[in-house]
């Protein structure tokens, strides 16, 4: 589905632990269930991500064979450093056949059918979702993928899939359990297609498998017959992206997730994500638990971080309580020295 404006996109660490060659010890994978490029926001490449290169590997799915052609057409073209291709697969919830109801714009094809008396109701959507025709195709999973491909580990994973994006997701629960970091995946929360899972049944099935909540995106629409519209709402919040995150330093955590490259490599999906605040307490985490060892010590990292905030400049970096904890681990430098980057 279509989405509403993103705001700008800021990342606070990775260019620092880029510079420092922090990033040379992890190898990132990125998984694009849903992979059509409408815009440059769909472009992996373009968001930040380009910045693990060459050790970036990203695959993308989408069950419109063409889209997939024209994505690794692009890529061959622009001869991109990092590794990416793009499947025409349909990925579910089991391998097997399936429906594919084509919507009147493709990007809003779905395993679902649409609920056209329902879209009738809002604004911009029928001509939109409602049903162009169908088609038989074959489905499998992501599990089934990743165990054929060789495939066992995955760190970030974004499903949009207009209403199946449970089904991916019951499909993936063994490399979700084995590696997956964090998640981006479209929610309904009222029923756009007909019988689909709804954002309290992704959450339900997400948070079972250890993940945490961290931000909510909406999509609203007015009515279609009203001629009035609220100025403080957008009317009725109808889907929206939600991200979720492991919660690595906490505590029940399976043993084998909590290594520090992979919680170093949450930072930096944190990061991208626009979450500096959960990148930074884990970098902290990393810097107090493994600091002595170089390859984990980012107290400069968080400096530097730290010095984008003119406010945090104005006050002096040495009197914030997360310089103290990190005092000792500061290397080569005068913390006054970074405050020139404001």
């Amino acid at each position: 589905m279509e989405k509403e404006e993103d705001t700008l996109s800021m990342t606070f660490f990775i260019e620092s632990l880029h510079k420092s060659g922090h990033l040379e010890q992890i190898n990132m994978t990125v998984c694009n269930v849903g992979c059509r490029k409408l815009t440059s926001q769909d472009d992996y490449g373009s968001q930040g991500w380009n910045i693990f290169a060459p050790r970036l590997t990203i695959y993308g799915f989408d069950a419109d064979a063409d889209a997939c052609e024209a994505a690794n057409a692009d890529l061959e073209a622009r001869q991109v450093n990092w590794a990416e291709k793009h499947i025409p697969l349909a990925l579910a919830k089991s391998v097997g056949e399936s429906t594919l109801y084509v919507t009147q714009h493709p990007m809003c094809s779905s395993l679902y059918p649409p609920n056209e008396p329902y879209l009738e109701r809002f604004s911009g959507l029928p001509e939109l979702v409602n049903l162009d025709f169908c088609i038989e195709l074959e489905t499998t999973t992501l599990d089934e993928f990743c165990q054929q491909e060789g495939i066992d580990e995955i760190d970030f994973l974004q499903i949009d899939v207009q209403g199946a994006e449970l089904l991916v997701l019951e499909g993936a629960g063994e490399i979700l359990k084995q590696s997956i970091l964090a998640v981006q995946v479209e929610v309904s929360f009222s029923n756009l297609y007909l019988n689909q899972p709804l954002f309290a049944d992704v959450d339900i099935y997400l948070r079972n498998q250890g993940f945490t909540l961290f931000d909510l995106t909406g999509a609203r629409r007015f009515r279609s017959h009203s001629p009035i519209g609220s100025t403080l709402r957008g009317g009725q919040l109808l889907w929206g992206d939600a991200f979720y995150f492991r919660d690595l330093i906490g505590e029940d955590i399976d043993p084998n997730m909590t290594t520090p490259d992979n919680i170093l490599k949450l930072a930096c999906i944190a990061d991208i994500m626009n979450f500096p605040d959960y990148a930074l307490e884990l970098l902290e985490y990393l810097t107090l638990e493994h600091g002595n060892n170089p390859q984990y010590n980012f107290a400069n990292n968080i400096i530097e971080g730290l010095a984008q905030f003119p406010e945090l400049v104005k006050q002096g970096l040495g009197s914030l309580p997360i310089v103290a904890r990190i005092r000792d681990y500061i290397s080569d430098c005068d913390i006054d020295s970074f405050q020139s980057i404001a």
